[in-house]
């Protein structure tokens, strides 16, 4: 199966891989089985492969099925950076999510086949806003700027369009593109907290949108929960067809090591919130990230949950043009052996 080569990467997401991949030592070069090289985000979201990296549990597994694996981890913002590393060869695994996974399950049918390996838990992102007059999305005007990691693609934009489409119609699902402003969760949240800057809206994550809300001029619109009719899968990981046949070894480790992981978090809600403070060198209270942690709306957990809304309702908007069948079409069959939906 023949990689694109990073020659047909645009020349600003070049820059964005040279500086953010290459500056974490991950090289472009494909990889042999016994090594892999994973990518993720920034909080809370991501606590389940913070505890894989602090307990080193894929090199525990390896070991059990005898090899010494070796594991790079580097952090990307956005899922577009992270779809553009996957197919350029720069990495292995990378998380974003369910809608920009979906996208890229959709596009690489029949060449890469990117699937995904497991989520990464359910939680809730909320839709903030510091404008008073800002009660619902359709109180949204063009002096509005609402921060995204990846604005037009990424997870929360995606979910700004399905509810768009809900109230607007589906053919102005993407009427607030024009207003949304690509920004990573830490710098869309100084900006909200701080006023005074263009961004006045932030579709926000854990820990962040908690961390904004403590400010008295910071209010919630909308939950993705609200939008997804119930707990959904925030991120997921995925991965190549190719990285998965050529690496069962590894692959296999580094699932069971996905499974172990997020029973540890469900089992020492504490421990793995001090994980997070220390693997991701926040600067939060411990006492606040433990109370996100033990949030009842939060799931940690690698079992997909209405993932197939999004597939329905990105295929109904366009968005998608294959249609799939169940979450099985998009997930790898390891995946299959857990409760997905």
């Amino acid at each position: 199966m023949r990689r694109p080569s990073l020659s047909s990467i645009s020349p600003r997401w070049l820059a964005v891989l040279t500086a953010g991949v290459l500056a974490a030592g991950v090289s472009t070069q494909a990889m042999a089985e016994g090594s892999i090289r994973i990518a993720q985000q920034f909080g809370i979201g991501y606590l389940i492969l913070d505890v894989v990296q602090d307990q080193k549990l894929i090199e525990k597994y390896g070991k059990q099925a005898g090899l010494d694996i070796k594991v790079e981890w580097t952090s990307l913002s956005g899922a577009t950076g992270m779809n553009e590393a996957l197919l350029a060869g720069a990495l292995d695994v990378v998380s974003a999510g369910a809608p920009p996974a979906l996208v890229l399950w959709d596009r690489t049918r029949g060449r890469q086949n990117v699937k995904a390996i497991a989520s990464l838990g359910s939680m809730p992102n909320y839709l903030l806003s510091n404008n008073p007059n800002v009660k619902s999305i359709k109180d949204f005007s063009d002096k509005d700027r609402i921060a995204v990691p990846a604005a037009g693609v990424g997870f929360q934009s995606r979910t700004l369009q399905i509810e768009t489409a809900k109230v607007f119609g589906k053919e102005d699902f993407k009427r607030f593109d024009n207003i949304s402003v690509s920004l990573s969760h830490p710098d869309a949240t100084a900006a909200l907290i701080a006023s005074g800057s263009e961004i006045n809206a932030h579709f926000s994550s854990p820990p962040f949108q908690y961390q904004a809300l403590e400010n008295k001029n910071v209010h919630k619109v909308i939950s993705s929960y609200d939008i997804m009719g119930g707990p959904a899968t925030f991120n997921v990981l995925y991965t190549t067809q190719k990285f998965h046949d050529d690496n069962p070894k590894t692959y296999r480790a580094f699932y069971q090591a996905l499974v172990e992981a997020a029973e540890f978090v469900r089992n020492n809600k504490a421990k793995a919130a001090d994980t997070f403070i220390r693997v991701q060198k926040s600067k939060l209270a411990p006492e606040f990230v433990r109370k996100i942690v033990e949030d009842p709306e939060i799931r940690f957990t690698v079992s997909p949950e209405r993932t197939f809304v999004y597939a329905e309702k990105l295929h109904e908007l366009g968005v998608l043009k294959n249609r799939a069948s169940s979450w099985k079409d998009y997930f790898f069959e390891e995946a299959y052996a857990q409760p997905g939906s």
